[in-house]
């Protein structure tokens, strides 16, 4: 591991300068985190747990923290495609066709964009009550419904679309996933603008969308086994924001030691960046944990939901206190990554990928055996 990581410090020592040369004050524009994820798959570095063969390193559970570890430390912004890298590229790898699994190559260059089309208006956290359907008509699927709280759905070219087959079928089962080309007639997306200005998430809606029976990933009426693959690499993958989690709590508490033009902070400040900091070292030593037992090829257990409850908490927790801690100039920045900024960008922590309400059940139910409410 020490000399994969001495590689991966010496590539992100020649790569990042270059980078910020290039890009300067535009370094968290989409262009410009799509060119450092060109940059990161060229070195085999922007999804280095694939295969050799399709553009990673092959390394295991352990190497892949200590890669997200260091790479967060570097500053370097977050890749545009992440979820089209942690989360799609598996599961194709996983169920896709060879002809399927030609979408690998462009998934790391950002050549093409992948969103999942799961969340439904009236099935969010219950995603298995969605109700977005497609008939097969000859050799296309005809697809008819809407999608909503998509992650990168304005920029995504493609979906991982989830879709009822057998409307008669139970529950979990007449489920099917689909590969979309967001450009396909009958595909509307609109933006949905968020507290903090932005518009990272998107309504889809499908209107007599035609999709090629080719496109169908897995087996017909067995996509919740497919979409199983998916959410447990999103659900692993908090173990990457624990990381960058530690990362902002060590950067806050730099920017705050006193100095000559710093006063001393009052007590009660200084023990909420200490409750922080032990925060952020319990976070990464359970993410670790959690990742010692896929490497191990066991189930992550518990830890994946505990981490995400906690992990969505605690940055809330930092952001209030980054808030706090700079005043006026929180309200008044114009800037995009002011603390004003973050704390409004933190709301969102405890709704996605499962709100703590539906992590709590979880825990309850699933963990401590506690009868259903």
């Amino acid at each position: 591991m020490d000399r994969l990581l001495h590689e991966l410090r010496a590539f992100l020592e020649t790569e990042t300068p270059r980078f910020h040369e290039k890009w300067e004050d535009r370094a968290d524009s989409w262009e410009a985190r799509c060119d450092w994820q060109r940059t990161m798959a060229a070195g085999g570095w922007a999804a280095p747990a694939w295969s050799p063969e399709h553009g990673g390193r092959g390394v295991g559970v352990a190497e892949l923290l200590a890669i997200e570890e260091a790479t967060a430390a570097s500053g370097m912004p977050a890749l545009p495609g992440m979820l089209g890298l942690k989360n799609v590229g598996p599961t194709i790898a996983a169920w896709g066709t060879e002809a399927q699994k030609r979408h690998l190559a462009g998934i790391l260059t950002t050549d093409e964009v992948w969103c999942q089309g799961f969340s439904e208006p009236g099935a969010g956290s219950d995603l298995a009550g969605l109700r977005s359907r497609a008939v097969r008509d000859g050799d296309d699927f005809v697809v008819n419904g809407q999608k909503i709280w998509t992650s990168n759905g304005m920029y995504a070219t493609h979906m991982e679309l989830l879709v009822r087959t057998d409307p008669e079928a139970p529950k979990h089962q007449g489920i099917s996933v689909l590969l979309v080309e967001m450009d396909t007639p009958g595909i509307e997306v609109r933006p949905i603008r968020q507290i903090n200005g932005e518009a990272e998430f998107a309504e889809v809606f499908f209107t007599d969308v035609r999709v090629p029976v080719g496109n169908l990933l897995g087996p017909l009426n067995a996509g919740w086994q497919v979409t199983r693959t998916t959410l447990g690499h999103e659900r692993s993958g908090v173990a990457i924001f624990t990381a960058r989690f530690e990362k902002q709590v060590r950067e806050l508490i730099a920017d705050r030691v006193p100095d000559g033009d710093r006063p001393p902070l009052p007590p009660a400040l200084v023990d909420r960046l200490v409750g922080h900091y032990i925060e952020a070292r319990v976070l990464g030593m359970l993410s670790r944990q959690m990742m010692s037992r896929l490497a191990a090829g066991q189930d992550p257990g518990p830890e994946q939901s505990v981490i995400k409850l906690a992990w969505s908490e605690a940055l809330q927790r930092l952001a209030g206190t980054g808030f706090e801690l700079d005043g006026l100039d929180s309200i008044a920045a114009e800037e995009g990554t002011d603390p004003g900024h973050e704390y409004l960008t933190a709301r969102s922590a405890t709704i996605a990928a499962g709100t703590s309400q539906i992590v709590r059940t979880i825990l309850a139910e699933r963990v401590l055996g506690l009868p259903r409410g």
